[in-house]
């Protein structure tokens, strides 16, 4: 005789806590995350209510708690200031203590107040939902057990662990420690895999730093985003509406000079064109390595001197860790090719940071920068900026 009004097989109890875990992660990557902390897309009240409920059942967690943290590991990211930067705390620390370190910042008010507006603030909210997160874990507890009985409590024991060690430990810890890169944003971000059916597309971690306020992570054709698959099921049911995804880089290689259009494809495509400029420029960096090495006037191993080169022409040298920048400055030193190839990374990321030029000052800069590095004598570079020329 069953214990619980529900009596299962054992492989049925497994198709069940996949199926609610799921459920759970479909809420956040779409209502917490796409949603609410980056506005990538509008929810229909009803398909908004749901996940909210959902998530109070299954996590406990306050959207407005969730949001404001998640907004300012954005801001801060890789500093001190990050919540939760396995560069900052260690890997091992993030991804087994992660939903610690967001219960830390979530306490904070300073963080509630600065990085939490815009969430829902309505009687639900005020007065169940964020004043009685508990009652809903408790409540999803004796629902596992009337239905499911004994065997419930395990099940619901892997529901309140799978978002802390999914959300709070893979993609906050190994999203930002292991993996491949399609974007240079100017921070550690990886994608995990490509293929994620666990976590509903968030382990495209790149890729959402590169364009945060996109509803699609994937970018290359082979990368699925099962999360964005879900976003056009509601749409095509009038239950969401997409407000942004990241815009094609397009390329004509008719274009002969820089124009307007090319300095607002760099602009809005920033991290892809220094990890084209990075990529492109690896095996000028190698030849170059390996020539010091040669010569004696580097002591640093090949794959080392590569790796912070890299990093180097990928990030900005104040972000990197402290052994990194220091090794990355002899490598500098000891070429003058290298510091060539550094400096017109600096030049070309400085472009999107002169707020106070125009528009013609800048596709001017933009034109002068290309003719310097087509006169460098380095063929990387030079086939570097007649690509970046046609851009559009």
């Amino acid at each position: 005789m069953p214990w619980g009004l529900i009596d299962l097989s054992w492989w049925a109890y497994g198709l069940v806590i996949l199926g609610l875990t799921h459920v759970t992660l479909t809420a956040v990557t779409i209502f917490l995350h796409r949603h609410q902390a980056h506005r990538a897309l509008e929810l229909h009240p009803v398909a908004s209510h749901f996940f909210r409920f959902w998530l109070w059942l299954t996590t406990g967690l306050v959207t407005r708690e969730w949001v404001a943290v998640h907004r300012k590991h954005h801001a801060q990211c890789e500093t001190r200031e990050d919540p939760h930067s396995p560069q900052i705390y260690g890997i091992n620390t993030v991804l087994f203590e992660g939903v610690e370190l967001y219960r830390r910042e979530a306490r904070k008010t300073a963080t509630l107040e600065r990085y939490g507006h815009g969430t829902p603030d309505d009687g639900l909210e005020r007065h169940l939902y964020a004043k009685h997160s508990g009652f809903g874990i408790g409540l999803m507890l004796i629902i596992d057990l009337i239905l499911l009985g004994p065997i419930g409590l395990t099940l619901w024991a892997v529901q309140m662990l799978w978002i802390p060690f999914f959300a709070a430990g893979v993609i906050n810890g190994i999203g930002h420690y292991w993996g491949y890169r399609n974007f240079a944003p100017n921070d550690t971000s990886k994608n995990i895999v490509p293929w994620g059916l666990l976590i509903c597309g968030e382990e495209l971690h790149n890729n959402h730093h590169a364009y945060a306020t996109s509803a699609k992570l994937s970018s290359q054709w082979w990368e699925f985003d099962l999360g964005w698959l879900y976003i056009r099921i509601l749409e095509t049911l009038g239950l969401a509406k997409v407000r942004r995804v990241a815009p094609p880089l397009h390329f004509d290689p008719t274009k002969q000079r820089c124009d307007a259009g090319t300095l607002q494809a760099i602009l809005t495509h920033r991290y892809q064109v220094l990890a084209t400029f990075a990529h492109g420029l690896k095996q000028t960096a190698l030849e170059e390595i390996r020539t010091l090495q040669a010569r004696a006037t580097l002591e640093m191993r090949e794959s080392r001197a590569l790796h912070v080169i890299q990093q180097g022409l990928q990030r900005d040298a104040e972000n990197l860790p402290e052994p990194e920048r220091i090794a990355l400055e002899r490598a500098l030193h000891a070429s003058p090719v290298l510091r060539r190839l550094y400096a017109m990374r600096q030049e070309l990321a400085a472009l999107w940071s002169r707020s106070t030029a125009s528009k013609e000052q800048l596709v001017h800069q933009l034109e002068d920068w290309c003719q310097r590095a087509e006169e460098s004598g380095i063929l990387a570079l030079q086939e570097f900026s007649r690509k970046l020329r046609g851009y559009d």
